[in-house]
Formats: C-alpha cells, structure tokens, sequence
C-alpha cells in the first residue's frame, strides 16, 4: 500500500499493474453519461482513508466497529448534506438510532430494516467527508464505505484528473492508503461486449452485493436472456477479470 507520506510520486509511476487487490467497477459518473470508460485510457484506483474523529460517521463506527456504513448517495443542501445512507450490522436498529440521535443528524427518516440491514435518508452535517473529490473536480463515486473509523472509497478519471486529485489530496493532511491502482489502455479488449454489458448490469442491480439484492433469475429477466446463457456469459466475464489482474499477476 502506498501512504500519503510518498506524497505525489504514485502519480508519476501509474503501470497497467495492481497494487495489493482488484475489484471490478463499472457503475461510475461517466458511464451514466454514455460514455465506455472500457474504452478509454483511464485509471482506476481505491484508496482507504483514516476519518477525522470529529465527523459523526467516524464516532458512531467507532462505536460498533462491526458494523458497515455505506454512504449510497449524497448531495449538498446549503451547509449540510442530503444523504441515502445504509448500515448493515447485527443489529441494524441499534446502530441506526445511535445515528438518529447524533447532533450532526437532522431528519432522519427511515425507509428499510430488517434484521441485517437499514438504510435512511437524513440530512448531515459532514460535507468534509467527500467534498475533497468536489475540489478535485471529480463527483463521489458512490457508495462509500465507513468501517470502524476508516472510509473507503474508489474512483475513475483520466491521468490529468488523477494528479488533480492526488494534489487535493496531500493538501488536506489525511492520512490514506492506495489499495489498488489499474491503468487501462484504449486498445483493452478485456472483455467482450456480451460480457461488459452483463457484468455492468449485474454490477448496478446489486448480484456481486453479499448478500444479494439480485437474484440470477431477476438479472436474466432485466437482459432478456435465459438463466444458464446469463450465468455462463457473467462466469466467462468475472473469470476473464480475475485471470486478467489477479492469476497473471502472481
């Protein structure tokens, strides 16, 4: 992993290798807009950083270390931010009224629990948790992860954006790890275009969620295909990924 401490030098040596892990992403801004980032020269990268203890999602993790957030969207409302967030923990509903009550959450309102997971709308003071990607000139790449104190959080963006964002970085002091760095090239053929449109649609529709929030037989029915041809085409796909930044790598 790379600390803050090698400040910029990352920026300058991007390779098409990984660093410690690879995790397929296809859901991203750009993407939304209609553009293949498959075929775009782009980096690709996921970074862990340490939360301010001052910033609520950092106290309450803390305080159920075994408990996910995961900041599904957000945007700003004046000074605040309007948020979708989801806790999934062994008690949901304990952690999720230990966020209610927190001073820097404000109309709170829940939408779904059960007893593995909940997710809410609530306005919160905590625009600093991602308003260094906005300086950036780059938009949260949702979701976002909290974990015990630390947020992870991944993005895609070309060479110029990446060094705009390392700048923005290093200049707020936080201290992060780069988890994983991958470098596409224009001519990437990875992944044929069956295999793309599959996994992107089972990316978005939440089939990768453990646990799932898609069953094989809902994602056949959105493709129009049959269960076996959408199995066989997304096992082909997620077999090409790990071969391609995983097993070739060893």
């Amino acid at each position: 992993m790379i600390s803050r401490r090698q400040e910029n030098r990352w920026i300058l040596t991007v390779s098409s290798g990984i660093t410690d892990e690879a995790r397929f992403r296809s859901e991203t801004s750009n993407a939304k807009s209609g553009i293949d980032l498959w075929e775009m020269n782009m980096i690709r990268a996921r970074f862990r950083m340490v939360l301010s203890e001052d910033i609520w999602v950092s106290e309450v993790s803390r305080s159920f270390p075994g408990a996910t957030f995961r900041l599904l969207t957000g945007v700003p409302k004046g000074s605040r931010a309007l948020e979708l967030g989801e806790v999934r923990a062994e008690n949901p509903k304990q952690v999720t009224d230990a966020v209610r009550g927190h001073a820097d959450i404000s109309a709170y309102d829940q939408l779904y629990i059960d007893d593995q997971r909940a997710i809410g709308q609530y306005e919160a003071d905590e625009k600093s948790l991602y308003e260094f990607l906005w300086d950036s000139s780059l938009p949260p790449e949702f979701p976002i992860t909290v974990e015990d104190g630390e947020m992870e959080f991944a993005l895609t963006a070309t060479q110029d954006q990446f060094e705009a964002f390392g700048t923005a970085l290093d200049d707020t002091g936080r201290q992060y790890d780069l988890l994983t760095l991958v470098h596409t090239d224009e001519q990437d053929t990875l992944l044929t275009d069956r295999q793309r449109k599959y996994l992107t649609v089972a990316h978005r529709r939440g089939y990768f969620e453990v646990p799932r929030e898609c069953t094989l037989a809902e994602l056949s029915d959105v493709l129009g295909v049959d269960k076996s041809s959408a199995s066989e085409t997304i096992r082909r796909g997620v077999d090409r990924i790990i071969t391609q930044f995983i097993v070739s790598r060893d």
